[in-house]
């Protein structure tokens, strides 16, 4: 890519994650922030573009990247410490081998997502207490929120997708997606300018007819017939009418009429 293009690709993705960042209050002065590097395309251009933030930024806050070592097979130890040593960063990897455990725990026919995504997530979780993070970044983009919003709906009967910003169901960590508003296309396209060394995953790489890649394909196709209906519905999950779904958790639909019984009858005949 020449490098005007990618300069204005680079500036794109940095607003974007700029603006996910200020409009859900991801960063704070002083945060200590974990990103979680995996060797994707993802986690790589999270941590360029919170690089960038972090020099530019009005407020100081501290960027340290992780990355776990789940001890897969042929897992090139060396890519990431090579990269970060360029960076000049603090970073470090954490050895746990989940790898073995997932695959003792996946029954005969399932796949080790759901398994693996539990363990990584209680050893990264255990790690960011240890260093004193106070933020964890996650490389998840719009396309990861429209995927699952769809597997849920699919397979759940469930209308829930992925925040861009949580607490832990312990209370003890925030998790930030500061990629939350940029399309995976794009980091596709960066990452390639930016010659990522790309790590694959051949755990979950491994296995064919992963329910998430079939949604990926279906909105591939959308994309390509009509182009802008993803980014709507990535819009879509942050304008929500709760009172238009039929969640009886979030509406009383027996007290309607009561309700409308206090408002006050407008005049439909004055001018």
């Amino acid at each position: 890519m020449p490098s005007a293009q990618h300069n204005k690709l680079a500036r794109k993705l940095r607003g974007l994650t700029g603006k996910a960042v200020a409009d859900y209050a991801m960063i704070e002065a002083g945060d200590r922030i974990m990103v979680c590097l995996s060797g994707g395309k993802d986690s790589y251009t999270l941590l360029d573009m919170l690089l960038s933030l972090k020099r530019s930024a009005p407020i100081r806050f501290d960027v340290v990247a992780v990355n776990l070592d789940q001890k897969q097979p042929n897992f090139p130890a060396d890519v990431l410490p090579g990269y970060l040593d360029g960076l000049g960063i603090e970073y470090h990897v954490v050895e746990e081998d989940t790898y073995a455990v997932v695959k003792t725990l996946t029954p005969e026919g399932k796949t080790y997502c759901p398994v693996c995504s539990r363990l990584r997530r209680g050893v990264l979780y255990s790690f960011a207490t240890r260093i004193g993070a106070t933020k964890i970044a996650l490389g998840h983009h719009a396309d990861d929120a429209v995927e699952t919003l769809f597997l849920n709906m699919f397979h759940g009967g469930r209308l829930k997708a992925m925040p861009p910003k949580l607490l832990s169901d312990d209370g003890a960590h925030v998790v930030i997606r500061p990629l939350y508003y940029v399309r995976e296309r794009d980091i596709a396209r960066f990452s390639r300018a930016r010659a990522h060394p790309i790590i694959p995953c051949d755990l979950c790489g491994s296995q064919e007819n992963l329910e998430r890649q079939r949604i990926k394909a279906m909105l591939v196709q959308w994309d390509a017939e009509r182009p802008g209906r993803v980014d709507s519905i990535a819009r879509a999950l942050r304008h929500v009418t709760p009172s238009h779904l039929a969640d009886q958790a979030l509406t009383d639909f027996g007290a309607l009429e009561r309700t409308a019984a206090l408002m006050p009858v407008k005049d439909l005949t004055a001018a």
